[in-house]
């Protein structure tokens, strides 16, 4: 009787070690986050962060017309292959507008000239359709609505929240008409409408 609880004992006592982590053992890994949804040279395809990296920066621009009328914030994350574009602007004429990411961190209005060209690190030509293109800035065209509305879930390819805010920072334009993806140096988008300034958030 005396063995057979010792025997009870030290199974039961293997059980509960069963159930620990043996020394020096890892949690496994969390799951990926679920995938965003991007729209890239008009096209959609998706993107998901690193899972646990606590190091991924975030960045803001308040998009503003040229009478300084706030049309929207648009929020941007570094994420796998690029950087992650989300907003709703309001405010706009019905119908496709360019939508571009310019070399200067200002937007002075009216014209918002100070924000400079495209953002174009690699020296390209401007428009997805170009042979000679893309720049690195050129965004897929705002649709928006018959209410002025227009949602914005894209992916600027190759990019880094790092590389826009460095030196002069860079800029979010909205131009008057649609790029035509091809035309360069502007996509003939137009005069620019209006314009937010890339920053970091705390």
């Amino acid at each position: 009787m005396r063995h057979t609880k010792w025997m009870m004992v030290v199974c039961l006592g293997v059980a509960a070690a069963c159930g620990k982590d043996k020394p020096g053992e890892t949690a496994a890994a969390p799951a990926i986050d679920s995938a965003v949804a991007g729209i890239t040279g008009d096209t959609v395809r998706d993107t998901t962060r690193v899972p646990g990296d606590s190091t991924v920066a975030a960045a803001a621009a308040d998009i503003a017309d040229s009478a300084g009328r706030a049309l929207g914030a648009v929020q941007l994350r570094d994420s796998v292959g690029g950087v992650v574009v989300h907003a709703q602007i309001t405010g706009l004429k019905p119908g496709n507008h360019g939508f571009h990411v310019h070399a200067v961190g200002r937007c002075d209005p009216p014209a918002f000239e100070s924000a400079g060209p495209h953002w174009n690190p690699a020296n390209k030509q401007h428009g997805r359709q170009n042979p000679a293109g893309w720049h690195a800035g050129d965004l897929a065209n705002l649709g928006a609505s018959a209410e002025g509305v227009a949602e914005v879930h894209q992916t600027l390819d190759g990019a880094t929240l790092a590389a826009l805010l460095e030196g002069d920072g860079s800029a979010l334009v909205v131009h008057a008409d649609p790029d035509d993806n091809k035309t360069d140096p502007s996509g003939n988008s137009g005069a620019r409408i209006a314009c937010g300034v890339i920053h970091r958030v705390p």
